[in-house]
């Protein structure tokens, strides 16, 4: 099993939604292997194949929802009482087909998911995979909308850690690679990332560990609390904490 130091030693259930995308489906393994989770809920559009996960170690802590996102209501998410809820769930305007259609999926789905599994524990926390390049004011649509989602979600929630890793490899991404991923230099493995974000969802932001080198996002706005970001550099160091 999993170490995860730093975490509070109560053990708790997390909800994971995204688990079958590129960064999704190493962060399943690592939740259901994490010590400090005991139960382990997937939710999504299409929830992972149960033959894939066989010889998975923790399999026998998940649990599986098929959720319709036009349909939250219907979704019984907020009676998992999840202690923490993960979302790695995003897409591009190609993969979209529209740039409605991206916002729906990349900020409306996510805000929406989040309100939906939001119970009255004041320690719920939440974590969420957005972009290194993430700013509400931005004209570009990509980063203007994951900006947007980590304002929304930290309005949700007053524990909110939000990952802005820069280029990925072995993203499995549909289509052509993206250029920057094939020409810059070395980048994050969506495996370290996914050992990131398991290990900064045992801890919490209280118990963040200094290696996340983690920095307070505060957009002065009615409503919204400030949140934690982990970039690029604290995403390497946490993976490497993962035991």
């Amino acid at each position: 099993m999993a170490s995860t130091s730093n975490a509070p030693t109560a053990s708790e259930s997390v909800l994971l939604l995204g688990a079958t995308g590129a960064t999704g489906k190493h962060l399943l393994r690592d939740l259901l292997a994490s010590n400090h989770f005991s139960r382990v809920v997937e939710a999504g559009r299409r929830v992972t194949p149960t033959e894939s996960l066989q010889d998975a170690a923790g399999k026998e802590k998940l649990t599986q929802k098929t959720i319709d996102f036009e349909k939250l209501e219907e979704s019984g998410l907020k009676d998992e009482k999840a202690d923490v809820i993960v979302i790695v769930l995003g897409t591009t305007k190609a993969q979209a087909g529209s740039a409605e259609a991206f916002e729906k999926i990349d900020r409306e789905y996510v805000i929406n998911a989040a309100k939906a599994a939001k119970t009255d524990d004041p320690k719920q926390r939440l974590v969420y995979l957005s972009s290194m390049s993430a700013n509400a004011n931005s004209r570009m649509l990509y980063t203007r909308s994951k900006g947007l989602t980590e304002q929304g979600l930290a309005a949700l929630f007053s524990d909110c850690i939000v990952f802005r890793p820069g280029l990925l490899k072995a993203a499995d991404r549909p289509g052509a690679p993206r250029l920057a991923e094939t020409i810059y230099g070395k980048v994050l493995d969506v495996k370290e990332l996914a050992k990131g974000i398991a290990l900064a969802a045992a801890q919490g932001s209280a118990n963040l560990a200094p290696e996340a080198l983690a920095t307070k996002e505060d957009p002065k706005k009615e409503g919204v609390s400030p949140y934690w970001v982990v970039g690029n550099k604290g995403c390497f160091g946490l993976s490497r904490l993962w035991k």
